[in-house]
């Protein structure tokens, strides 16, 4: 059984940019070959893995089948979790971190990756190449069905 969004790119043996790219051609080419419209929308998600929010991201490992104690585990790793800043040698308060990731680990990437996997399941008309922060949304339809 595959978790994992079969067209996330990034983070994942075999799935590099260079394969999120040929997805892209794959799509715009099937559309032009079926005469049909094609529509892409390209979102950058500046900070990706800050904007996990803490809740849900534990709300959705339990729904993947993590409960108990290992569920409890996950929570003190991203509980109570503070920042500072360094500015030419000055340091900022320490802040508490209310979401995100911990970067630069191994344990980042995969629940960043497990955070946004399910976005392909919005809409089934849509076709969803994700790469890292990247998401790129397609939708191709027949014109000639339009157009009756």
């Amino acid at each position: 059984m595959t978790i994992l969004y079969p067209h996330k790119h990034g983070f994942q043996s075999g799935h590099s940019t260079s394969m999120a790219l040929l997805d892209m051609q794959d799509k715009i080419s099937h559309a032009i070959d079926a005469n049909a419209f094609s529509v892409g929308v390209f979102f950058d998600l500046a900070k990706a893995s800050d904007t996990v929010y803490h809740c849900i991201l534990l709300k959705m490992l339990e729904n993947y089948g993590i409960r108990g104690l290992s569920l409890k585990w996950f929570n003190s790793y991203l509980d109570e979790r503070q920042q500072r800043v360094s500015c030419n040698g000055a340091l900022s308060k320490v802040k508490l971190i209310q979401c995100g990731v911990p970067q630069s680990s191994i344990l980042g990437p995969l629940l960043f990756l497990l955070y946004i996997n399910d976005i392909s399941n919005s809409s089934p008309l849509l076709h969803f190449i994700l790469f890292a922060g990247d998401t790129n949304v397609f939708f191709s339809h027949n014109h000639s069905l339009l157009c009756q």
